[in-house]
């Protein structure tokens, strides 16, 4: 089954438990505090099953690039600074990354309902919930 069109320029709506999800990741007060003012812009760029993910804010940029189905090396450099092995599977139409490394339950999942892409950001025992909509079709 092929992934739905993720392609697209997407503008965060809500960022719900952003906070405490920080916290478990290990990130300090300062840099907590500065992230929660800014509401980053997503950039998708995909081929087939190759996927480029851009997240821009004023804050930080973040660019991560996989292939569905295969295992690849992630340097969080930038968020919380980690090394981990990362897998994304297609499931129901969902993007599903699950994370291996230092911290427990790590991962996220990307959907898209209309021009609505959901995002859950999950470490340990916390769940941040976000909310883009599309502001720009990838051409």
């Amino acid at each position: 089954m092929a992934p739905p069109n993720f392609n697209g320029t997407w503008a965060m709506v809500s960022n719900d438990n952003f906070d405490r999800y920080m916290q478990s990741l290990g990130i300090d007060i300062i840099t907590r505090n500065l992230a929660k003012l800014v509401k980053p812009q997503k950039i998708i760029e995909q081929d087939g099953e190759v996927f480029v993910i851009r997240t821009l804010s004023s804050l930080r940029n973040y660019r991560v690039q996989f292939t569905l189905g295969q295992e690849f090396d992630e340097d969080t450099k930038g968020l919380d600074n980690r090394k981990c092995k990362s897998l994304v599977k297609l499931d129901n139409g969902r993007l599903v990354c699950i994370q291996k490394g230092e911290k427990k339950n790590r991962g996220w999942v990307h959907w898209l309902d209309g021009d609505d892409l959901h995002l859950e950001l999950s470490c340990e025992d916390q769940v941040c919930r976000q909310l883009y909509r599309r502001v720009q079709e990838a051409c």
